[in-house]
């Protein structure tokens, strides 16, 4: 009984496919996203086992929505390529994005550019 409902829990819990933000404030930030996704997609084409997405949401704790992020662009090893939604971390046999782009603009703040640069 307890595990039917924790199921049925699950199952009402939605993960948008988009979190409503542009993917870049400008054409130079958006040029290097597109550089750095079409580059990385060409290096490892061949590789069905690379997984390159860009402006895709991630969800790292599967029942909790809320901790998501959305890198500019993101590589994964060890997960097939192919089209998603979102990238849901718990499904993807808990593999995270190893490499991750988050390319800055004019508009982030001071703080945006430090914890970015430590990782915070």
């Amino acid at each position: 009984m307890v595990s039917q409902l924790e199921s049925e829990n699950k199952s009402t819990i939605i993960y948008p496919e988009s979190d409503g933000k542009p993917m870049a404030d400008h054409t130079k930030q958006f040029r290097w996203i597109t550089l750095i996704h079409g580059n990385l997609s060409w290096l490892f084409a061949n590789d069905e086992m690379v997984f390159v997405a860009g402006d895709l949401l991630w969800y790292p704790v599967e029942g909790n929505p809320k901790i998501t992020q959305a890198p500019d662009v993101m590589v994964i090893f060890g997960v097939p390529k192919g089209d998603r939604g979102s990238y849901k971390q718990w499904e993807e046999n808990n593999i995270a994005p190893q490499v991750v782009f988050d390319i800055l603009s004019p508009s982030n703040t001071q703080k945006d550019r430090f914890s970015h640069r430590r990782g915070d």
